[in-house]
């Protein structure tokens, strides 16, 4: 399918549904906007005041000792005393329920970390949606993927210091925009098939989030045709909060060419409640 085809009557309306819909996500109750803090654990327990327990990175894990009165929900089962979440994946994460918050137990960059996300957090709370350029067809290009012979370990930065992420890219997106060639590293999307991009440009820290945003992609066809929509250029979390870890684009995925379109910056975060 050609950039062309992907632009129907309902362009503009399409548009708006999904940011609305992708903005509703984002704020809801436990979604990013409701992250209290991110606290990086140590072999030594240590306690929060937005999460029960005391916490600890072993080598058998992440583990909590909750005190008396104190219970987390895993996997639906209520569990007290000492837990064990066992050895978590990089870039995976389990989630436990404290009464009405979600306790994220995770780990990013080889470290092990806790996020408690609570509904009443007056970040999420005051969250109004995300200011973004109007949608415009000029943005919507024609690309051709490569696919490397074999996934390459790319190791990006984040917009923690000192920490370090690592993807599988699989090949390289090739087209035209503002009139020169462009080309885009690639990592694989959330389901079998698709891309995920990460890349900034020449509008990054003037009208967009100056560190990355994030393009989801579909399925190259058969011919490796496929079309970028710059219009869903999203902001990862860390746009909006302190308490994220994102990735920072590629070192080839920073565009010299403007791209006006997708999400502006947010209102900054220090300039929430």
């Amino acid at each position: 399918m050609t950039a062309q085809q992907t632009i129907g009557p309902d362009f503009v309306e399409a548009w708006q549904e999904w940011h609305t819909a992708k903005d509703a996500t984002f704020g809801s109750p436990h979604g990013f906007l409701a992250v209290t803090a991110v606290h990086w654990l140590t072999p030594d327990p240590a306690r929060y005041d937005d999460a029960p327990g005391a916490w600890s990175s072993t080598e058998d894990g992440v583990v909590v000792d909750l005190g008396e009165g104190e219970s987390l929900t895993v996997d639906g089962d209520e569990v007290t005393g000492r837990y064990s979440f066992g050895v978590i994946a990089e870039r995976d994460g389990i989630n436990a329920v404290a009464e009405d918050a979600i306790i994220e137990v995770a780990k990013r960059g080889g470290r092990d970390l806790v996020r408690p996300r609570h509904p009443e957090n007056p970040r999420r709370l005051a969250f109004t949606g995300t200011p973004a350029y109007a949608p415009d067809p000029a943005y919507v290009v024609s690309a051709r993927f490569t696919a490397y012979d074999e996934p390459v370990p790319t190791t990006v930065g984040s917009v923690v210091d000192g920490l370090e992420h690592v993807y599988a890219a699989t090949g390289e997106l090739a087209f035209e925009l503002g009139g020169s060639p462009q080309t885009l590293v690639a990592f694989p999307g959330g389901t079998p098939g698709t891309l995920h991009v990460l890349f900034s440009d020449a509008t990054a820290g003037v009208t967009t989030y100056g560190a990355v945003r994030s393009l989801s992609l579909p399925a190259p066809d058969a011919d490796g045709q496929v079309v970028i929509d710059f219009n869903r250029a999203v902001n990862l979390p860390c746009a909006y909060t302190p308490h994220a870890t994102c990735p920072l684009p590629p070192a080839g995925n920073r565009l010299e060419v403007p791209v006006e379109a997708g999400e502006k910056i947010p209102v900054p975060f220090e300039d929430r409640p």
